[in-house]
């Protein structure tokens, strides 16, 4: 590639990077993650636009060490290959002067990348990646590295991330700050946690471009789907009915998809790319875990807020995945595992684990108010009490229900779940 094209994208990037310190950015747990001083590339993975390269910029500003910069999700860049990365990194001497941290952002674009990454750190440079596509890590860091790497998994906005942007006080429960909160869990529970929808008037329309954008870039581009129609309706239903169980065999046929192995590569390859996230059962049995399978939408913006949704206003999954990926978050920071339980007569929404070891059980309802709903759930959370013994067990509401239940031996903490999302 012309070496004065690549200088001037650079030097274009180097500008938007001074046009960022002029802007007031929070903190996110997450940024606590990147170790900069660690001989290991740090490696952030998530959905597009979720704030990747903003939380890398925040590292690297706090700590105060001179690095360069490079986002290969650049349509400039579009025919870029490995053989191009020498002049990338020679550029970048020449514009940034010495370095000792090199930010690569989204350079899972250009193949080959591992291997230039893995020199780098062979000269003691410092490397700090983003990506949109768990196969970065799976596949070829996994492969490449060979453990010279360290993942920091990044969600959309939590609902503490949107309450710190939005300079809403958590700390000091008055009566005026818990109507506030949940004046803005309200808002939460229907926009979702995508950092720009914050400041996006046409909402559909900007959802509506990711999803397309991470169909038709990040799967069909790079994976070379052949039938990307009947990928996109797969993926369309996925979102319209999560949070719901993958049946393949109904998926299959649905979509006229010719294979099961086809229908397999589907869902590995929405899962890579961070457009649904899965969840298994709780089981002893290794095959049972990964056989009876849950979809969620990575974001609630995504079951709504794409053309031709047909997934409607329920607030129930609507928690429920709010929930979900709140538990991803936590289980993510503190190397836990998350399933859901079933005995076959009653089911749990949430387990979590820390290896054998069940740490707390989690069933989430909009309210129980209504007596029968009050019975389900609670007997959802004591069949997930007994099957798994857990340190505690919870029921998440949407209503501002607060109580200590005990149950058939089982004590429950109700509690509203704006309260629960910003203390962990």
């Amino acid at each position: 590639m012309n070496a004065s094209i690549i200088e001037k994208v650079l030097l274009e990037q180097q500008d938007e990077l001074e046009g960022m310190r002029g802007d007031t950015l929070i903190h996110r747990p997450e940024e606590d993650k990147i170790n900069l001083q660690s001989k290991l590339a740090q490696v952030v993975i998530g959905v597009r636009r979720s704030g990747k390269s903003t939380l890398c910029f925040n590292a690297l500003e706090k700590a105060g060490v001179k690095y360069a910069y490079t986002n290969f999700d650049d349509d400039r860049l579009k025919n870029l290959n490995s053989e191009d990365l020498d002049k990338v990194l020679e550029l970048l001497y020449k514009i940034y002067g010495q370095f000792d941290y090199l930010f690569l952002d989204e350079i899972q674009n250009v193949d080959g990348w591992h291997l230039f990454v893995n020199r780098l750190l062979r000269q003691k440079l410092h490397v700090v990646v983003t990506g949109s596509n768990s196969k970065l890590l799976s596949g070829e860091l996994a492969s490449h590295l060979t453990g010279r790497h360290h993942k920091i998994e990044l969600f959309p906005f939590s609902f503490a991330d949107w309450c710190k942007y939005k300079g809403v006080e958590t700390e000091r429960l008055t009566t005026k700050n818990r109507g506030l909160l949940q004046g803005e869990f309200a808002c939460y529970l229907k926009q979702g946690g995508f950092p720009e929808l914050l400041s996006e008037s046409d909402q559909k329309d900007y959802i509506d471009t990711l999803f397309n954008n991470i169909i038709n870039q990040d799967i069909k581009k790079r994976f070379k789907v052949r039938n990307i129609d009947a990928l996109k309706k797969m993926a369309t239903n996925l979102l319209d009915t999560a949070p719901s169980f993958i049946v393949k065999e109904n998926l299959q046929k649905s979509f006229t998809i010719k294979s099961d192995h086809t229908v397999n590569n589907y869902l590995s390859y929405l899962t890579q790319t961070y457009l649904i996230s899965t969840l298994g059962k709780y089981s002893t049995k290794s095959k049972e875990r990964i056989r009876n399978e849950k979809a969620y939408a990575i974001d609630v913006s995504f079951m709504d807020k794409r053309q031709d949704a047909f997934s409607g206003n329920n607030l129930g999954f609507r928690l429920e995945t709010i929930v979900y990926l709140e538990l991803r978050r936590r289980c993510a920071r503190h190397g836990l595992d998350l399933y859901y339980f079933n005995n076959g007569s009653a089911e749990a929404d949430f387990v979590v684990c820390d290896g054998n070891k069940t740490e707390s059980v989690y069933q989430v309802a909009y309210s129980i108010e209504n007596e029968k709903t009050r019975r389900r759930e609670i007997r959802g959370a004591i069949a997930g009490t007994k099957g798994t013994k857990p340190a505690k067990t919870y029921i998440i509401t949407d209503h501002d229900e607060e109580d200590t239940l005990v149950a058939n031996g089982c004590t429950i903490y109700v509690i509203p779940v704006w309260k629960w999302l910003i203390s962990e």
